[in-house]
């Protein structure tokens, strides 16, 4: 299957599916999920799973939502984007991308493209 290209993403309204809930924990590096973490059914990313998104405005666990993308956590140390999918009408700073994603984007070197 084709490498789905994060950047064409970039702006548009996607619906994603969670299966790390907001208040969860990673199953092999026990590290607690700040945020709903979830994939962008039908893509494929760097890593050949879906592409992953981070949900930021959405202040409970969830199991799928929608939103859009205002940005993309690319890794320069790691083929595994991330896109940064915001609830309608939320705006985040760089600066607040980076503390939001801190928990996992920390073990890893990125950029964030808008």
């Amino acid at each position: 299957m084709k490498k789905t290209n994060p950047k064409d993403y970039l702006g548009k309204e996607v619906l994603v599916e969670i299966d790390r809930q907001l208040g969860s924990r990673h199953p092999k590096h026990n590290f607690m999920y700040m945020l709903n973490y979830g994939y962008i059914p039908g893509t494929v990313s760097g890593d050949g799973e879906e592409l992953d998104a981070y949900l930021l405005g959405e202040f409970e666990p969830v199991t799928k939502s929608s939103g859009k993308v205002i940005a993309i956590i690319h890794r320069t140390n790691d083929d595994d984007d991330k896109l940064i999918v915001a609830k309608e009408g939320k705006e985040y700073s760089d600066d607040a991308i980076r503390a939001l994603t801190e928990f996992q984007e920390r073990f890893f070197e990125s950029v964030i493209i808008r």
